[in-house]
């Protein structure tokens, strides 16, 4: 695939994600797919991707992933991203829910195989979750 198609390509995992369409995932990943939410912890498969992190989805009432720039190399795309949850509505970070918002910045680094993702590694500031659900 091309650059631009694996751009594309995650635009529309992430569109996906935002929709809680996380069936659609299946066809865009490749069947080796490894997701990292942080360095060192692996997680096998979309169903490793879902596990991991929609719990933390399902904590806001809503949310967005907006993609502020994406860069691409060879089989590699990185994401510079925002999540914006809404409502934060459980205690899924250990903080008792009171409506609270979050806005952070992320950075994914996705790599590709056969026309399908198959890593993508999350780099974000868990701490800045924690001191905005705090505030």
């Amino acid at each position: 695939m091309s650059i631009e198609a694996n751009k594309q390509l995650v635009r529309q995992f992430y569109s996906a994600i935002e929709k809680g369409d996380f069936d659609a995932l299946h066809d865009m990943v490749h069947e080796d797919f490894v997701f990292y939410s942080q360095i060192d912890t692996p997680k096998p498969g979309v169903q490793g991707l879902v596990e991991s992190e929609k719990p933390s989805f399902d904590a806001f009432e809503s949310f967005i992933f907006p993609i502020d720039q994406l860069i691409a190399e060879g089989d590699k795309v990185v994401a510079y991203m925002r999540f914006e949850g809404k409502g934060y509505r459980t205690a899924s970070f250990g903080v008792e829910p009171r409506g609270q918002d979050v806005r952070i910045s992320l950075m994914m680094l996705l790599t590709f195989k056969d026309g399908k993702i198959i890593e993508k590694r999350a780099h974000f500031d868990t701490g800045d979750v924690l001191r905005q659900l705090n505030a």
